[in-house]
């Protein structure tokens, strides 16, 4: 009999150590594009930088909405920004410029105020993003063997029986010249995440807000999704614009 318990014991043991290691690779947030440019992380950067305008998110997936595509729109401005590899020229608020402008000429304005004209920079590539995947809670259940039932909502399922949400998004990537329209190169950059409800690796990203439009996922995983998604596109992009393109210095 304790022969028997012994052996009923060791192997609920080891289903418990196969089940946890399940779950490590379930939550572990991953991200893909679909070569390898991206694959490393990007080391700082203090060199020429190129001039590219970021044209508005075509939103493709049932799940989003053009809110959602603004607010992935100015995370990825930001971040563009913030990897100091590109000089980012701002497109969305060129009517207010050029209103200042032409009041500045007209006469109507303050002598010696304003922006002059003719100082308008331009950018040499577009960056062109559609979303044609959002889906916020892909998959759900419990995180024991199986998902479910079974040993998993047995013993095993007061260990490792805890909600786990999966998430996910892609965007198709193009990099344009903006002088021949050529497309340069394209790619499908996608973000995936788990988490465990609770609060599981909350934080795991810090720092800088989500975009307008997406702060309903806060500290989902929907924005780990998101993040890796934003941060796996400017690897690929930095990594995949010619070394011709990057001519400006900072500054400049």
């Amino acid at each position: 009999m304790r022969k028997v318990l012994l052996l009923v014991l060791s192997g609920i043991l080891i289903t418990s150590s196969i089940g946890c290691a399940t779950l490590e690779q379930m939550i572990q947030p991953t991200a893909q594009v679909d070569n390898n440019a991206g694959a490393q992380a990007l080391p700082p950067y203090s060199g020429p930088k190129a001039r590219v305008a970021i044209a508005d998110f075509d939103v493709k997936a049932a799940k989003a909405t053009n809110e959602i595509g603004s607010g992935l729109r100015e995370m990825l401005i930001t971040a563009m920004v913030n990897s100091n590899r590109f000089s980012v020229v701002e497109r969305q608020a060129l009517q207010a410029v050029m209103r200042e402008q032409e009041l500045a000429a007209s006469g109507a304005a303050q002598s010696g105020t304003g922006p002059q004209r003719g100082n308008i920079r331009t950018a040499d590539l577009i960056i062109s993003a559609a979303v044609t995947e959002f889906e916020p809670q892909a998959s759900g259940g419990a995180a024991g063997i199986g998902g479910g039932g079974g040993v998993g909502s047995g013993i095993l399922g007061g260990l490792l029986g805890a909600a786990l949400n999966k998430a996910h998004m892609a965007l198709d990537i193009r990099i344009i010249d903006s002088s021949t329209t050529e497309i340069l190169s394209s790619t499908r950059v996608q973000g995936q995440a788990s988490d465990v409800a609770g609060g599981f690796m909350a934080g795991f990203f810090g720092g800088w807000a989500l975009g307008g439009g997406l702060s309903m996922y806060a500290n989902t995983p929907m924005e780990k999704a998101i993040r890796i998604c934003i941060i796996e596109a400017i690897r690929y992009v930095s990594q995949t614009i010619p070394a011709n393109y990057y001519k400006y210095q900072p500054g400049v």
